[in-house]
């Protein structure tokens, strides 16, 4: 993996979520993959690796705070989860941190307002 450049995984059942992810990160100078659920993110993260994941909560096989708990429960060194919902409830964010999620924003989100988080949690932007 080029460390030069920051590698995010986008996780999101939703096709078109995933695409309009991708076009903000890519447009700031992330490398972006995208996986459709928790299972196959955890496969992708399994192979590769990656800096930091955005992950949506409701999705099949395995949903987001599942897929969070998952990773975390890995050894090794742990990247920056943001979640991202379309659930904005208070109780929503409280099971988000609780997975493992270090940020939470609600869909849709603003392309300036992500690509400012990605900043910081990559410690790339004070």
């Amino acid at each position: 993996m080029n460390e030069a450049v920051k590698h995010i995984l986008i996780v999101d059942d939703a096709a078109t979520v995933r695409m309009y992810h991708r076009a903000i990160l890519e447009e700031a100078g992330y490398a972006v993959a995208e996986a459709a659920n928790g299972v196959e993110a955890l496969e992708k993260v399994e192979a590769a690796g990656y800096h930091l994941v955005v992950v949506d909560v409701n999705m099949p096989q395995l949903d987001g705070y599942g897929f969070l708990h998952a990773l975390r429960g890995r050894p090794g060194p742990q990247v920056p989860a943001i979640m991202v919902s379309t659930e904005a409830e208070d109780n929503d964010r409280r099971l988000a941190f609780k997975a493992g999620a270090n940020h939470y924003l609600v869909k849709p989100t603003r392309p300036e307002h992500l690509t400012r988080i990605v900043g910081l949690l990559l410690g790339e932007r004070a």
